[in-house]
């Protein structure tokens, strides 16, 4: 039985048609990241919230940052736009793209006049993922692609490492196959330009390398 006082599961509708979950979710009070966002941000593709009509690929990040948290729509930000222009160097079509996050409410601590991104805990993480996985059935992706450690360990388990298993297609009960990259903003936190440019090229050739498995099973 999951725990209901800590999850989001009560807040959930039966229904999988991503408009009513989109709305469903600004009610979720699963755990208390609500009280200091101004939205939930629900998962979409370019072309709107509710039509993922031939979307093979679902991309899953951490948590909503500030810009997305303002907008209410995800992926909007530095490193969503970093995203965009690796998925077009790739050859990924980023409208037929389903994006998405682990957490659904933005969790920050304030540093001056600025927000400052701060990652969700373990219990949050496990609180938001009955919302991941209504996405997952409405969308019903042939390929997930996590971005970075939290995307990846909400879907994989705690115990899985993105730096040991980078790239490495993975299988896990009741969902698509899944691929674990690094989450664009840690290109974006690199020292040095150069290793801003080593770690942009390996992302992309992560996101080759799940276009090459789309093909595989189309």
């Amino acid at each position: 039985m999951p725990d209901l006082k800590n999850s989001a599961a009560k807040y959930v509708p039966d229904s999988r048609d991503l408009s009513v979950l989109t709305d469903a979710v600004q009610e979720c009070r699963g755990c208390d990241l609500y009280r200091n966002a101004t939205q939930a941000v629900f998962g979409m593709r370019d072309a709107g919230p509710g039509d993922v009509a031939g979307v093979e690929l679902m991309m899953v990040g951490e948590q909503p940052g500030d810009q997305e948290d303002k907008q209410g729509r995800p992926f909007v930000g530095p490193a969503g736009k970093l995203l965009d222009e690796c998925l077009e160097e790739a050859g990924i079509d980023r409208s037929q793209v389903y994006v998405t996050n682990a957490v659904k409410h933005f969790k920050w601590e304030p540093r001056g006049k600025i927000r400052l991104h701060k990652k969700p805990g373990v219990r949050e993480i496990r609180a938001c993922n009955p919302w991941l996985q209504a996405e997952i059935q409405a969308v019903e992706p042939r390929l997930i692609v996590c971005l970075g450690s939290s995307a990846a360990q909400a879907l994989l388990g705690a115990q899985f490492r993105v730096t040991q298993s980078r790239g490495v297609l993975q299988h896990a009960a009741g969902l698509p196959p899944l691929l674990a990259t690094i989450h664009p903003s840690a290109i974006l936190r690199a020292r040095t330009h150069e290793d801003r440019e080593r770690e942009r090229r390996a992302f992309i050739e992560d996101l080759r390398q799940a276009e090459s498995i789309l093909r595989r099973v189309r």
